[in-house]
């Protein structure tokens, strides 16, 4: 048949969370196939498929499924929210469910439908201890030694919080750069630049560590909201925009919970020559 593969390649998904986007693999019932060639090669946006995260699924003897996630230039990502709501919606077209328990590095998390269609996804409680954020040396956490005054937020990513007066003015590529990779943070950070615009309302734009700018992030909104939350400035329940939506979140006592759009974008399969290409 005219355009059929002459023998099979590499099946993904393509979805994003509020522009957040991301490549899922379904590597269910067989071994785990990305490492950081992989992943370095199918996150070029000119070479490759392009995306801001990957997500790999795999089996979990204890829960739905597990998810492994890649950044961009094929480092671990420790937590990535929309596309844990990106999967979980995938899976949840898949089997007709209404929730759903998955597991990271983050440990067991949960993620359901709302009536309205949106899907939510538990990112698990904050991290305000600076060895676990992971900080290089004892800090306040809240009130980091740096010019901004940013707060450090652990949610499975670390990150780095501003509270600016207005986000829009940030020279995000220059600022996040120089921030993703300061002494304070030996694992590298996110770094997020946040405005309060109303009650509970907050506009945040990010710089994702080995992503860069992306239009949205999960754990970063999870973290801005934590950070405003315990700085006075909003109550437990927040709705930010972002670049590429809006997101809701709402700390509870069982963990941070974040809402917002998913949409399928199309699926794909990836060549084998392209695989057996050098990195």
């Amino acid at each position: 048949m005219d355009g059929e593969l002459p023998h099979p390649g590499l099946p993904f998904v393509k979805m994003h969370g509020a522009g957040n986007d991301f490549v899922i693999i379904d590597s269910r019932g067989r071994p785990a196939v990305v490492d950081a060639r992989l992943a370095r090669a199918l996150g070029d946006r000119h070479r490759g498929v392009g995306f801001d995260q990957l997500a790999e699924i795999r089996d979990a003897a204890n829960a739905d499924y597990a998810l492994d996630f890649w950044n961009a230039d094929g480092s671990r990502a420790g937590a990535c929210g929309n596309a844990s709501r990106c999967v979980a919606a995938l899976v949840m077209a898949g089997t007709g469910r209404d929730s759903l328990r998955f597991v990271t590095e983050r440990g067991t998390l949960a993620a359901r439908r709302r009536d309205d269609g949106m899907i939510s996804v538990n990112m698990g409680p904050p991290v305000t201890d600076w060895r676990a954020i992971p900080l290089a040396r004892e800090v306040d956490p809240l009130h980091l030694p740096m010019a901004g005054d940013p707060a450090a937020i652990g949610m499975g990513n670390p990150h780095c919080v501003f509270f600016v007066a207005d986000a829009e003015a940030v020279d995000l590529a220059r600022q996040g750069a120089a921030i993703e990779h300061h002494p304070l943070y030996p694992q590298a950070t996110n770094v997020e630049f946040v405005s309060l615009t109303g009650p509970d309302r907050l506009r945040m734009r990010v710089w994702e560590r080995g992503a860069g700018i992306t239009l949205a992030c999960g754990s970063g909104a999870c973290a801005a909201a934590v950070a405003a939350h315990l700085r006075g400035l909003t109550g437990r329940r927040v709705v930010l925009d972002l670049d590429g939506g809006r997101l809701e979140i709402d700390w509870r006592e069982d963990g941070v919970w974040m809402t917002g759009p998913v949409a399928h974008v199309f699926d794909g399969v990836v060549t084998p020559g392209f695989l057996a290409a050098p990195a």
